[in-house]
């Protein structure tokens, strides 16, 4: 009789102990994302973020991709406030991730990279899959760290809880970049801390407090005192928030709010404010005082660079200040003394708003109103105009403003709206009215990759909100086909996320510019419109979307109220 056999023990891995107290101490410290793209190197990082996941402490996200990996976590951290590891395996990998980093670092947002690597005695000879990992990000992450390789001592559990805690720490104004060395075995049994979770996270974002730490003034902050006069006027650019609007009301000051900066709202706001700025209202400005980073026009750096103009810049913390000209005065936040005279308040903001309103009027009217009387008629021809009139309106094919307009008047506060960098974010930037609804763009460095996947991110950390909508995305078609990687990601069943593609057969926003008067015709359509010839339907049906082609009004009203879970609504544009 055979003896029976004991099978042989699972060897100890110094990899996967060091890697499972990382995990469980970025989750003590608040992350309750993390992103995840397959890899050797990684295998001990990846199977302690799935155990944290199976046992609830975690929502666990996994890409294939890299770069759709990285702006996903972009956008979970950007909606959530909270950082967002990624973990990715060496070599290229990390590299792709080199695109989400740089929007981070520009717009101040808290992602983890979490980099597997090579021990020491494996760099520099030629191993396979190795390359220079320490440093890859240069001065783009606010920290980074190079740890070596565990081999079992006491201390390294406590010493990758702590690391855990420092990371988080410095995630709260940007980038970090941990490069975390591992040998073989490269993986083990994970034992989880007994107390690892489910557990209490910080609120979701609509559930923060509204205080801003800009407005916050201490010893070591530069707080400018302010009076408000008749000659200054608020600019809000991305990631301004309610700040601009308040600082407006506070100063008796028109705001300029681009369309992503969750500012474009209140009785002060100018919509049309690039006509106005150029007129005798921009003239009479002596005083401009910026919160975020304006992107979307010309105007407003003209304007900062004015010598007759004191530029004021509002600091975001961990992000480069605006500053054009490099004239402007930096400052930290800003103290309000004294209300605004109410009369200089109805001739300076009521000018602009007036003027604002008069430019929307004649350039971009509003639909309409129905003669509700002429549909009631007795007459049978005036029911029958009435009808006719209506149709007509139906019937209108979809331009690039209807386009905008009508997404933005379909976004409500529980909604979400992500503007991709295009024409149509400067068209909606253009005429869009007021309205404080939640807005996303990346706006760091104005890139037109990963936005489906940074809305992906949005959408996921938004299902935990008691506010939870639709997220759109407003994009063009090759922004659209550059992140089209997006749409194969395994989303879950609780997210509504419609993509609305404007299709004007390529990158015509170049045809504003210089080049497409100096350039040969078949030159500039080759290596500036770029044109794609993509089957936007097969597209969708390859990552189980749902799909609609709009070319008139009636079907854009359609598609807005569509009820499909992910939706990509194709809608052709003439050039």
């Amino acid at each position: 009789m055979t003896p029976a056999t004991t099978p042989p023990a699972e060897p100890e891995s110094p990899a996967q102990a060091a890697a499972t107290a990382l995990v469980a101490g970025l989750i003590a410290h608040g992350v309750r994302d993390v992103v995840l793209s397959p890899g050797s190197r990684s295998q001990a990082l990846a199977l302690a973020a799935a155990a944290a996941a199976r046992a609830g402490a975690i929502d666990l996200h996994v890409r294939i991709d890299e770069r759709v990996a990285g702006f996903t976590a972009l956008g979970l951290a950007a909606e959530s406030g909270l950082p967002v590891p990624i973990i990715c395996t060496s070599g290229t990998a990390v590299a792709n991730l080199h695109p989400a980093v740089l929007e981070a670092h520009h717009s101040g947002v808290g992602i983890i990279v979490l980099s597997a690597d090579r021990p020491m005695e494996l760099r520099g000879i030629g191993s396979n899959q190795t390359t220079v990992q320490p440093g890859i990000f240069g001065d783009l992450v606010r920290a980074d760290w190079d740890v070596t390789a565990p081999v079992g001592a006491a201390h390294e559990v406590d010493d990758a809880r702590d690391l855990a805690e420092l990371a988080v720490r410095a995630a709260a104004e940007g980038p970090v970049h941990v490069n975390l060395a591992y040998r073989e075995p490269l993986s083990g049994a994970v034992q989880l801390p007994a107390d690892l979770g489910p557990v209490e996270h910080p609120a979701a974002r609509d559930d923060v407090d509204d205080a801003d730490p800009r407005v916050r003034a201490d010893a070591a902050r530069i707080v400018l005192d302010l009076e408000p006069d008749d000659a200054t006027v608020v600019i809000a650019g991305t990631g301004a928030g309610p700040l601009a609007a308040e600082l407006a009301e506070q100063l008796g000051a028109p705001l300029v709010a681009e369309v992503a900066s969750e500012a474009r709202f209140g009785r002060h706001v100018v919509a049309a404010y690039r006509d106005v700025l150029r007129g005798p209202h921009g003239d009479a400005v002596a005083r401009a005082i910026v919160v975020g980073h304006p992107t979307l026009s010309r105007e407003v750096p003209a304007l900062l660079q004015r010598s007759d103009v004191e530029a004021i810049v509002i600091r975001t913390p961990g992000v480069e200040p605006y500053n054009p000209g490099h004239r402007a005065r930096i400052v930290d936040g800003v103290r309000v003394h004294g209300a605004p005279d109410p009369a200089a308040v109805r001739r300076w903001v009521g000018g602009w708003v007036a003027m604002s309103r008069a430019i929307l009027e004649s350039e971009a009217p509003d639909d309409p109103a129905p003669d509700i009387a002429a549909s009631q008629s007795d007459e049978p021809s005036v029911r029958s105009a009435f009808a006719r009139a209506e149709m007509a309106i139906l019937r209108a094919p979809v331009d690039r403003r209807m386009l905008a307009r009508a997404l933005w008047a379909s976004t409500w506060p529980h909604d979400r709206l992500v503007l991709g960098a295009s024409r149509l974010i400067r068209e909606a930037d253009r005429i869009v009215p007021g309205k404080r609804i939640p807005v996303h763009a990346n706006r760091g460095l104005a890139g037109i990759d990963g936005t489906i996947s940074t809305a992906a991110g949005i959408a996921l950390a938004a299902r935990r909100s008691e506010r939870r909508g639709v997220v759109r995305v407003l994009l063009g078609d090759l922004a659209a086909v550059h992140d089209a990687g997006a749409l194969l990601a395994p989303l879950p069943d609780d997210i509504a996320l419609h993509v609305f593609v404007g299709d004007d057969g390529g990158g015509t926003i170049f045809d504003s510019l210089e080049v497409a008067a100096t350039a040969d015709p078949d030159d500039f359509a080759r290596v500036m419109r770029t044109p794609v010839a993509v089957d936007f339907a097969a597209l969708a049906a390859a990552g189980g979307w749902a799909y609609r082609r709009v070319t008139t009004r009636a079907e854009l009203d359609d598609a807005l109220t569509a009820r499909e879970r992910l939706l990509l609504v194709h809608v052709p544009l003439e050039p």
